[in-house]
């Protein structure tokens, strides 16, 4: 890919190999994402960890008992409380089978998740790219990539979806190789990105107001 486009080639010298920004798949890493939507990267993780930390886990059952009403009081919107509440009981009826999701084909898959109330595309490609870690995928409306974009192909104005999708298209089948390398040069260029990232790296910045799923 570096060898093909000489713009994430640049990127790649300069930065090296991006981390992989891993998350185990499962429910907890859907509760994140959900977490992540419209609201700054640390705040997220803040509500996530205050979550996470009274739970002892996050798990189906526990943000099943703690009800819409508990999470509210942990600082969640009443729309992300039902979205969460709503996933642990899709879960825990069996009518939402994430291993089977993880297993099956993508594009069923995509489908099974869209239809869960809370995640939209932008959500669900997070989920695909990180968690189930598939090497092409190009994050619907992810606002640090539009910006990354802009900068390293030096574009007059901010890329339309369309556009961003138009020039994701020439780094198939390794697109989410390309979003790594653009969200590293999102961080470096605002001070974010260690000269010597680990594995997993700092997380890229990927709750920038209107970045994610409305």
């Amino acid at each position: 890919m570096a060898d093909a486009d000489p713009d994430l080639g640049g990127v790649l010298a300069r930065l090296g190999e991006p981390p992989m920004w891993g998350r185990r798949p499962g429910f907890s890493a859907l509760v994140r994402i959900i977490l992540e939507q419209q609201v700054s990267l640390a705040a997220a993780r803040t509500l996530y960890r205050r979550l996470a930390h009274h739970l002892g886990a996050m798990t189906p059952e526990g943000i099943q008992a703690m009800q819409v009403s508990g999470l509210r009081e942990f600082g969640l919107t009443r729309q992300k409380a039902n979205y969460c509440y709503g996933l642990a009981a899709r879960i825990l009826s069996g009518s939402l089978d994430l291993a089977a999701v993880a297993r099956g084909p993508d594009d069923v898959g995509r489908q099974v998740l869209l239809g869960v109330p809370g995640l939209g595309p932008w959500s669900v490609d997070i989920y695909y790219l990180m968690a189930l870690r598939r090497p092409d995928v190009w994050p619907q409306g992810d606002l640090a990539l539009a910006l990354a974009l802009r900068e390293v192909k030096r574009l007059d104005g901010l890329p339309t979806k369309a556009e961003q999708q138009a020039l994701a298209s020439a780094w198939a089948p390794w697109r989410s190789v390309a979003a790594r390398l653009l969200w590293a040069h999102y961080l470096a260029a605002r001070g974010q990105y260690p000269a010597r990232p680990s594995r997993e790296g700092p997380a890229p910045a990927l709750a920038a107001p209107a970045l994610s799923d409305s």
